[in-house]
């Protein structure tokens, strides 16, 4: 009884902790749809998470960094939201594709059409981002989420190294190493084409090793044949010439 109690009672104290844990993780964050390697382009998505029981979220802002400016910057249709793309001239143009470029996205707005995130529900809003800086470990994105009651909850806090993450922590992306995917699918393309080619010469091979045994059974066939026959003329030669002598 004892035991059964104290496990209850654990089970009770681990499920409170989850509760009460949980609103720690529900905050507006940024993930890559796979990988976002430097000096390439992601599809990224915001995930907006509804924290409040009575209030649906209307509205995001997403603020892009200055400090490692994109220059494209593409959101996807999402039912249901309008969507504002907003940008500005850059201090320091940049180079994308050979060209100069003198502005950036500086923010993305999505306003909701309709209901927008209800209480109990989360919204992803996907973005095409690139080139991604080389230079860089990470982007922070500080966002502001409005609820339709007017509550403005401000995701613009960045976390210090060696400290605790902050009450409203800013959307931070993790940028990983420029990988070298596009040589390796090179290689093994080759691998693969040359697989194929000795593929190829071993089934020639092999057609031609069963041509030639076909051809060198016919030969005997052939030459079997002649003889059968000619020992066949022999014969009858052999029987007429009895014949006649009879």
């Amino acid at each position: 009884m004892k035991a059964s109690r104290l496990a209850a009672t654990g089970a009770v104290a681990a499920s409170a902790v989850v509760v009460l844990s949980s609103p720690a993780f529900a905050h507006v964050s940024v993930q890559p749809e796979g990988t976002a390697a430097k000096g390439g382009y992601a599809v990224v998505d915001f995930k907006v998470p509804n924290e409040r029981d009575n209030a649906s979220t209307t509205k995001l802002e997403v603020s892009f960094p200055t400090d490692h400016p994109l220059a494209s910057a593409m959101p996807a249709p999402i039912d249901g939201w309008d969507i504002k793309v907003t940008k500005a001239k850059l201090a320091k143009p940049i180079e994308m594709h050979g060209e100069k470029i003198n502005e950036a996205v500086s923010k993305i707005t999505w306003t909701a059409s309709g209901d927008g995130i209800k209480p109990g529900f989360f919204q992803k809003f996907p973005v095409s981002v690139g080139t991604l800086p080389e230079d860089a470990d990470q982007l922070v994105f500080k966002a502001l989420q409005t609820y339709d009651n007017k509550e403005v909850v401000r995701w613009i806090e960045e976390t210090k190294e060696g400290q605790d993450e902050p009450e409203n922590p800013a959307p931070v992306l993790a940028l990983s190493a420029a990988s070298d995917d596009e040589h390796s699918h090179g290689s093994s393309g080759a691998e693969e084409a040359s697989d194929d080619s000795k593929d190829t010469e071993n089934t020639a091979a092999d057609t031609s090793v069963s041509a030639d045994s076909s051809d060198t059974t016919a030969r005997v066939l052939g030459v079997v044949g002649i003889v059968v026959g000619a020992l066949g003329v022999a014969y009858g030669v052999l029987a007429g010439r009895r014949r006649s002598d009879a």
